[in-house]
């Protein structure tokens, strides 16, 4: 087999019931859950009406169709990355990154990414979350385009997916359905002629952090890990627990950026050095997606919507 979860599939089974009984709680009660232990209450309806407020602006002086315009340009973003505990077997091993799709944001957004994707050569595809525009309500609407684009990113090595703040644990439920593989606070192992590297997925940490967030990274025995997270906030965990990876995304970049690139709003609060792109913690190299799709409102400035081949090579 070319991958093999560490779990069997009834501790796996067992393990998943009891997450998804704890965070249906969290998504109930309506407080963003921290690992500071402080709890704040979502005020994301307000900070939508201000981005209505916004929104109208934009339209009144004309920037708005621009916006729009740069929201539907996704990039395919290709960087090679060099680490030298990386086995042998996955020297070249290619890395399709998706994050925060947002699949409803946008009119034909599916297609869109689909189009950027199609020709794209990868071996293992690893999609770090918010897979809906909005933080509650339905998502049924999603399963249709999402399973329409499930069949582009299938890899030979494995199709994983974590959870973000924009998603319900309810997602679970269409696992087979969507051609990917949640990775909820877990690991997988992922064999190469005889070598083996290990990915770990752990659930979103931004509003519904719990213990076995962290308790997931503290894997032994590989030379070789990634960290897939919604945000950067477990990267000290990760990073001490000596994973060489970390793939995140939650920030989109700032999506509406000065012309420096500073973002306006980010929600990014570990540190502007985890806002977009590469960076380092450590030993550990880190890349923080700008995402594929928007949130609030569907215009981008100074911050293109990309999708990631991130090609690993032995150092």
């Amino acid at each position: 087999m070319m991958r093999h979860f560490l779990d069997s599939s009834s501790v796996r089974k067992d393990k998943r019931l009891i997450w998804a009984a704890t965070r249906s709680v969290l998504e109930s009660v309506g407080f963003s859950h921290k690992r500071s232990g402080k709890k704040s209450r979502s005020h994301w309806d307000f900070f939508i009406r201000l981005l209505k407020i916004f929104a109208f602006l934009l339209k009144i002086t004309g920037y708005y169709q621009k916006g729009y315009g740069n929201a539907k340009t996704i990039r395919v973003t290709e960087i090679s990355l060099k680490f030298p505990s990386l086995p042998a077997a996955f020297n070249g091993f290619r890395i399709l990154h998706l994050s925060d799709l947002h699949i409803d944001s946008i009119p034909g957004l599916p297609t869109l990414i689909i189009d950027r994707i199609r020709d794209l050569q990868f071996d293992i595809c690893l999609l770090t979350g918010d897979y809906r525009r909005d933080i509650s309500g339905s998502f049924s609407h999603i399963l249709k385009p999402m399973k329409i684009l499930s069949k582009y990113i299938q890899a030979p090595f494995g199709t994983f997916a974590v959870l973000g703040n924009h998603d319900t644990y309810l997602m679970a439920q269409y696992e087979q359905e969507s051609g990917m593989e949640l990775l909820i606070n877990e690991s997988v192992e992922i064999m190469k002629d005889d070598q083996k590297i290990l990915i770990t997925g752990t659930d979103d940490p931004f509003n519904f952090f719990t213990e076995p967030a962290v308790l997931c990274l503290e894997t032994r025995g590989y030379d070789f890990k990634i960290a897939m997270v919604h945000t950067s906030e477990l990267a000290r965990a990760a990073s001490e627990n000596k994973y060489s990876l970390y793939l995140c995304g939650h920030t989109h970049g700032g999506q509406i950026c000065l012309k420096e690139g500073v973002p306006l709003i980010s929600h990014q609060f570990e540190g502007k050095q985890f806002n977009h792109g590469t960076w380092r913690m450590g030993n550990m190299i880190g890349y923080t997606s700008r995402g594929a799709g928007v949130s609030g409102i569907p215009v981008r400035f100074n911050c293109a919507p990309e999708v990631t081949v991130i090609t690993i090579l032995k150092q």
